[in-house]
């Protein structure tokens, strides 16, 4: 008897912490919408117990300051950003095909209103920009991560030869990046689903892309003697 008594005891603590982490994990998640349209300044306990129907003193009980509920919601962001966007990339084919599949999850992540203002790297990078600090280092950080991303698979694009052999695996990325934040912005402005079908349009002839991903035919991949 005592031995199952005793399991019961050792098991009783789990459900609470597995209730916090997930009460956590929805208020974060919360957060990171907010943040996408007041800002991460903007993000205050106060509003995020408006919007979560917690209290403050519940709340409280999670984050001890703001900066704290700050880099937790980025974090977030990031958990989320990469299960929407670097995931699905990651499963496609190494190469090219990770290219137009990196830059389409970002075009559906926005387009399906993941976060109500957009991307929220891109909606925060610019407020934390002139802010120094953790919070800005990290933003910076993930944005820095998500373009040595793009480079990584310019790179293995190159040395499959899917790329002109004198082509610039860091402009490439750089240009890349530019297009997913210009298309961004746009939509976000605009709500409109052709601003991102123009993006798509801009990837794939940067790319040597056909409208539809695949290959163009003929494109030239090496450079000729």
């Amino acid at each position: 008897m005592a031995g199952p008594a005793m399991n019961q005891r050792s098991s009783a603590p789990r459900r609470p912490r597995a209730d916090g982490e997930r009460t956590r994990g929805a208020i974060l998640r919360e957060a990171a919408s907010l943040a996408t349209v007041d800002g991460l300044e903007g993000l205050s306990i106060g509003n995020l117990a408006a919007a979560t129907g917690i209290s403050k003193s519940g709340l409280y009980a999670h984050f001890g300051s703001k900066q704290e509920l700050q880099l937790a919601t980025v974090d977030e962001a990031e958990r989320i950003l990469t299960a929407e966007v670097v995931e699905p990339a990651l499963a496609a084919p190494p190469g090219l095909a990770q290219l137009a599949a990196v830059c389409e999850a970002f075009f559906s992540y926005v387009q399906r209103y993941v976060f109500p203002g957009g991307c929220f790297f891109a909606a925060t990078a610019l407020e934390m920009g002139t802010r120094p600090g953790p919070v800005r280092d990290r933003v910076a950080a993930i944005q820095s991560d998500f373009v040595a991303l793009l480079r990584s698979f310019a790179v293995t694009a190159l040395e499959q030869h899917e790329l002109p052999a004198d082509e610039d695996p860091d402009r490439l990325a750089f240009e890349l990046h530019a297009v997913l934040l210009a298309a961004d912005t746009k939509f976000v402005l605009h709500d409109d689903p052709a601003v991102l079908d123009l993006a798509r349009e801009v990837v794939h002839r940067r790319l040597g892309l056909n409208g539809d991903g695949s290959a163009a035919v003929g494109r030239p991949t090496k450079e000729r003697s």
